[in-house]
């Protein structure tokens, strides 16, 4: 793997460690971290720092009635969460998002394929594969894209991204990312709103791919 040069921001690790991130955005991060040594030790920082500040909180008074129900818990039933791992370019949050599958894969034409891994009010991620030389169609954004580097790279207008690498784009950046010569791009991507398509075909087409 090359070396990890574009870094998810200090923000939103923050808000990851705090539970606090839409899921979309949670599963894109995740991933990150475990590709990349330097934000796992900036996370592990940010949870050091929210220990420290709950044993320092003052104490709140809990019901009597307390110390029962979370005992009578140890009698309920249990199923242990599977633990997924890395398998292929695929890290584990992303295998935890695939339910441990292979991708389901739909063309959006031109050799592009997507599979959309969740969706709800909060945003949606999906993976995308797109060929190499192949361009996604010009856009800018209503909100924030994370866009993370699973294989292969691809270049826009602030530079180039490759595996582990991590774009964060805004309502600032108009962009044409395209996939760079050897393998397919193979992308993570995360969304809060739709994107803003500069040409009409994929205006028409939006509703239908979902993006």
């Amino acid at each position: 793997m090359s070396a990890i040069t574009h870094h998810t921001s200090d923000a939103l690790l923050a808000a990851y460690a705090a539970g606090t991130l839409p899921r979309a955005f949670a599963v894109v991060v995740a991933s990150h971290v475990s590709m990349c040594a330097q934000c796992r030790a900036g996370l592990q920082a940010h949870q050091a720092v929210g220990g420290v500040l709950l044993e320092e909180t003052d104490t709140v008074a809990v019901s009597s009635g307390l110390k029962d129900d979370i005992l009578s818990l140890l009698d309920a039933p249990f199923t242990p969460e599977p633990i997924y791992e890395r398998s292929g370019v695929y890290p584990g949050p992303v295998m935890e998002a695939l339910k441990g599958r292979a991708p389901r894969w739909k063309t959006l034409g031109m050799g592009v394929r997507q599979d959309i891994l969740s969706e709800d009010q909060n945003g949606s991620v999906r993976l995308l594969y797109i060929p190499p030389g192949q361009a996604v169609p010009d856009h800018g954004h209503n909100g924030m894209e994370l866009t993370l580097v699973l294989q292969g790279s691809f270049s826009d207008e602030t530079g180039r991204f490759g595996i582990g690498d991590l774009e964060i784009a805004d309502e600032d950046l108009e962009h044409t990312p395209v996939a760079d010569p050897g393998d397919a791009c193979i992308c993570l991507a995360a969304t809060d709103a739709r994107l803003r398509f500069n040409a009409l075909v994929p205006r028409l087409l939006q509703p239908i791919f979902r993006i």
